[in-house]
């Protein structure tokens, strides 16, 4: 399946989190994003509520996910299955061509992954991060026009502007079902979002910086509107 538009994270999840909106918003507009998870999540405690094992908790997240990616128009969901919690642990050349054969599969064009941050310096995040953009200076990934970084408080440090921003509100009802279907994660996702039923202000954007530009790092620093 040929896509314009990928998205590499670290657990189910994080796609709703960061860029659900966008997500639905691409696909409304006839895109077929897909999805790439280096990890199933299996390492949330909060997730033993409802399964027995780390094993069985990985296969919950992964259907899941599966209902997410249809919530918001994902085309294909990938797994890389490396271990949750230890990504920052994997063989890095390896967890890179992991990366590279999903980017050539699609032939995407346009990428999202996390800042170098990671966002909350989660070591997962992080470890995506670096892997994803190595996957994109490999040379292995000519079709890859555009790498954009989630926006996090490093960038804003750095005086990095988000190069997309999207409004959730209108799409908030999406957001919020896609939400509900990572149901073993309701303790982080209320801690973040609330109740799913009123519309969660402080969260109301979803943000994107363009990091990388045919060839070209930090091409621009202006805010635009969707994509």
């Amino acid at each position: 399946m040929v896509s314009r538009y990928g998205f590499s994270y670290a657990h189910p999840d994080d796609e709703t989190f960061l860029s659900g909106c966008l997500i639905r918003h691409l696909a409304d507009q006839g895109e077929a994003p897909v999805l790439l998870l280096a990890t199933c999540g299996e390492a949330g405690r909060q997730g033993l509520e409802r399964a027995k094992n780390r094993e069985e908790l990985a296969q919950l997240r992964e259907q899941e996910m599966e209902a997410a990616a249809e919530i918001l128009g994902i085309a294909k969901v990938e797994h890389l299955k490396w271990p949750d919690g230890q990504l920052d642990e994997v063989d890095f050349p390896t967890l890179v061509q992991g990366i590279v054969a999903f980017i050539q599969r699609h032939q995407i064009e346009i990428l999202f992954t996390f800042a170098e941050d990671g966002g909350n310096g989660h070591r997962d995040h992080i470890a995506i991060s670096k892997a994803t953009t190595a996957a994109v200076m490999s040379g292995e990934c000519p079709s890859v026009r555009e790498l954009y970084y989630t926006a996090s408080p490093l960038l804003r440090e750095q005086g990095y502007l988000p190069s997309i921003v999207i409004d959730t509100e209108p799409l908030w009802e999406v957001k919020a079902a896609a939400l509900r279907a990572h149901e073993t994660q309701h303790v982080t996702i209320g801690r973040y979002f609330g109740n799913l039923v009123d519309f969660p202000e402080e969260r109301r954007w979803e943000a994107f910086v363009l990091s990388w530009q045919d060839g070209v790092w930090w091409p621009k620093n202006n805010v635009e509107a969707t994509p």
